[in-house]
């Protein structure tokens, strides 16, 4: 097969870069937006050719991956089906971008006559605080998981091809509706960083900020590392999945508030048995993760 990669990040890198070598693979070919950047991966082997346009994968691939953020990827993704529509045979489309229902509504709001059967919406989760082609990492995928939210219409040749694409880099493929992966998603990733963009942002302002910062200990290091994120990025990740990621922040604002009410009041007991809870989900979400991995390195 020949794959396409509309940009060369980190995600999309590091794709191609774990697909280089599997003998089902002929030909990588890349696009990207920035001349330097697929400059660099020509130099480095990432991709073996690249075209000048998008539209130019559709006729050139078997498989084309949107790997650009979010609020871009929806509106290549567009441009790209309604190209793929006027196709006798268009390739697969998929993405990797960490919101499907933006992408979800802005091809059902094309008005087309069913849903397009070589379309697969997908979600690496995986990633790095850095960005960019020179970031990319061929072992980035392995022993991370890959969410697809296929739609019914969607072939399922379609599915199994880009469920390859990720096994064959090393990830667990799994299958979600796309309310459900963007709820999950917003809880466990986009109020994170939220969060690690916002304390890092306040204690920066703080009067006090250069000893806050000299005497950091290692946890806060660890929890703020994801606030060197790509910035525009993010932005599109909060504004694409605009509505779930409120409802995380008051959620966690409302817990974040009943502990500061038992610290005001004194309440040890209430404080110890919000400490414990979160301990004990901790612990064992650490011991279930352990004990698939086990599992997973067994097999």
């Amino acid at each position: 097969m020949k794959i396409g990669f509309l940009g060369l990040g980190l995600i999309g890198a590091s794709l191609a870069r774990a697909l280089r070598g599997r003998p089902e693979i002929s030909e990588l070919i890349g696009y990207g937006h920035r001349a330097s950047t697929v400059d660099a991966a020509l130099s480095m082997g990432i991709i073996d050719g690249a075209v000048e346009e998008p539209e130019q994968l559709l006729s050139g691939c078997d498989v084309v991956v949107i790997a650009t953020p979010t609020l871009l990827a929806q509106r290549q993704l567009v441009d790209l089906v309604r190209i793929a529509q006027t196709m006798d045979s268009p390739p697969i489309l998929t993405d990797v971008a960490s919101v499907k229902g933006n992408l979800w509504r802005a091809i059902e709001a094309m008005g087309l006559p069913a849903w397009p059967e070589y379309l697969v919406l997908g979600h690496p989760i995986a990633g790095s605080e850095r960005s960019g082609v020179h970031a990319a990492k061929a072992d980035l995928f392995v022993n991370h998981r890959v969410i697809l939210t296929p739609h019914e219409d969607t072939s399922l040749a379609a599915v199994q091809c880009v469920s390859n694409l990720w096994q064959w880099a090393g990830a667990e493929v799994v299958s979600m509706p796309v309310e459900l992966h963007d709820k999950v998603l917003a809880a466990t990733s986009h109020l994170p960083h939220m969060l690690a963009f916002s304390l890092v942002d306040t204690l920066a302002q703080s009067e006090y900020s250069v000893d806050i910062f000299r005497y950091a200990a290692g946890g806060f290091r660890d929890f703020t590392r994801i606030a060197s994120s790509d910035p525009v990025m993010w932005r599109d990740i909060a504004l694409a999945n605009k509505d779930e990621v409120l409802d995380a922040i008051d959620h966690f604002s409302a817990g974040l508030r009943a502990l500061r009410t038992a610290i005001e009041q004194s309440d040890s007991e209430q404080m110890m048995r919000i400490f414990e809870r979160a301990k004990n989900s901790r612990d064992t979400f650490v011991v279930k993760q352990n004990a698939s991995k086990d599992v997973t390195d067994g097999v």
